[in-house]
């Protein structure tokens, strides 16, 4: 299948994908166009044989009431965005994968302990933690 229209203009081919409802667009100004009205989350994508090529879990509740306590606040996640080493322990396509499997699981305490049972994921909490928490 070759590269899809611009769904915006509809003239050239599209090199974009709207994260928020997955419309193709070919630039800037063609994605500027389309974000002026609300767009929805989008859907997976289905072959046209039926078969789906992603799967998306459903949106999982991050406003639970007992771990209100947990949300990040802004200078939290600007200390994570500067820290180099976490930056570099994020290049790591197999500390890529376990991040992944937690983010697309369906038990996800299951998953998070089992990926807790690698260093690499454990070394990568403890940054994250010291990070958060200077001494």
């Amino acid at each position: 299948m070759g590269p899809q229209k611009c769904k915006v203009c509809e003239d050239a081919n599209s090199k974009y994908k709207c994260p928020t409802c997955l419309l193709p667009y070919c630039s800037l100004p063609c994605y500027k166009r389309h974000k002026e009205n609300p767009c929805v989350k989008g859907e997976p994508l289905v072959e046209s044989n039926g078969s789906s090529r992603t799967h998306k879990q459903p949106p999982r509740p991050f406003e639970v009431a007992d771990e209100q306590g947990w949300r990040l606040e802004k200078g939290q996640f600007e200390a994570l965005a500067a820290s180099e080493e976490l930056r570099h322990m994020l290049k790591n396509p197999e500390l890529q994968e376990l991040i992944k499997k937690i983010d697309s699981s369906t038990d996800v305490q299951k998953d998070l302990n089992t990926v807790l049972e690698v260093e690499l994921f454990r070394d990568f909490r403890d940054k994250v933690f010291a990070t958060l928490n200077p001494q």
